[in-house]
């Protein structure tokens, strides 16, 4: 979660090989991602996730990073010429450049992580994310005292859309009357951004706040933690890092790339939508419970897992 600086064509994309294995799969994929591989978060998981599965199945991996949305078109063309066999766009605000760039190079596959739509060579890889957005919103909805919690973003698309509608729905099946704060920062990496976003939801009476960034993330929890209010977890399990964490929404963005990167090593990797739900615990899961959750509280939450896992809650949007 640092600057993101755009690196581009040989100069840009720092490449890591592999002797190839599977001849009727992939023998290349790269990654083009919006922000930096040592953010301990998003972007990181991206490219260990590609990197992991590469010296595991035996394919070369690249990766670009920190490519903002005017480059996106440019680097993504750049490794479908070079013959990289999948390019893959690390986040929603890749599909339309991988929509165009797709249409170029019909030979090549394609894939969005947290995407929208298909085509014959472009697939997406999505969370079923209102399940955790939903339960996120509950357990904040719970335990809010002031009964005003919130959550900020960065930039709207498909995914962060889901995340506020689906908070803000569990927020208010816990306590109809509860008060729901979003903040769209416009940008996933300035810290201080996060932090002052947060430092203005508190002020407002916010004692549960949800960052769902990326470098900004820290700012925001730096908030949390110099106001004495609780925070929400976001891809890990953030309490091991944040005591002021109430509950964790871990997307496991490793578990759900080794899905269908086991695909495409087989040449199985078709254009449709892989998506990650709460009965793959490999992609998709919650955290560790914050020892101020009652005991009641927890039993709740479990069950509405439980509920969500046999498809009696599918919570909206899908």
């Amino acid at each position: 979660m640092i600057t993101r600086r755009i690196f581009i064509a040989a100069a840009a994309a720092m490449i890591t090989f592999v002797t190839p294995a599977y001849a009727e799969g992939i023998e290349s994929a790269a990654i083009v991602m919006p922000g930096s591989i040592s953010d301990n978060g998003w972007n990181q998981a991206g490219y260990e996730g590609l990197k992991k599965a590469g010296e595991d199945l035996g394919f070369e991996t690249a990766y670009s990073e920190s490519v903002h949305q005017p480059d996106q078109i440019e680097v993504l063309s750049d490794y479908a010429r070079r013959g990289y066999d999948l390019v893959i766009g690390h986040g929603g605000e890749f599909q339309d450049a991988v929509v165009r760039v797709a249409q170029r190079f019909p030979d090549t596959m394609f894939m969005v992580n947290n995407g929208l739509g298909t085509s014959e060579n472009v697939a997406n890889a999505d969370f079923y994310f209102s399940q955790l957005g939903y339960l996120m919103g509950f357990t904040a909805g719970r335990m809010s005292e002031t009964g005003t919690i919130g959550i900020i973003a960065a930039q709207k698309f498909k995914f962060t859309n889901d995340t506020v509608a689906s908070y803000e729905a569990g927020a208010k099946s816990a306590n109809p009357d509860i008060k729901v704060l979003v903040t769209w920062t416009g940008d996933w990496d300035d810290v201080a951004k996060g932090k002052e976003a947060a430092l203005n939801q508190i002020e407002q009476g916010a004692d549960v706040v949800w960052p769902t960034m990326d470098s900004a993330t820290l700012g925001s929890m730096q908030a949390v933690q110099e106001k004495g209010v609780y925070g929400i977890g976001i891809y890990r399990d953030a309490i091991n890092e944040w005591p002021e964490i109430l509950q964790s929404a871990i997307l496991d963005v490793r578990g759900n790339m080794r899905s269908y990167l086991e695909l495409a090593a087989n040449g199985e990797l078709e254009g449709q939508s892989y998506k990650g739900d709460l009965n793959n615990p490999q992609a998709m899961r919650i955290g560790s419970y914050h020892p101020d959750i009652p005991g009641e509280v927890v039993a709740e939450i479990d069950e509405l897992v439980l509920r969500m896992q046999s498809g009696e809650l599918a919570p909206e949007p899908r």
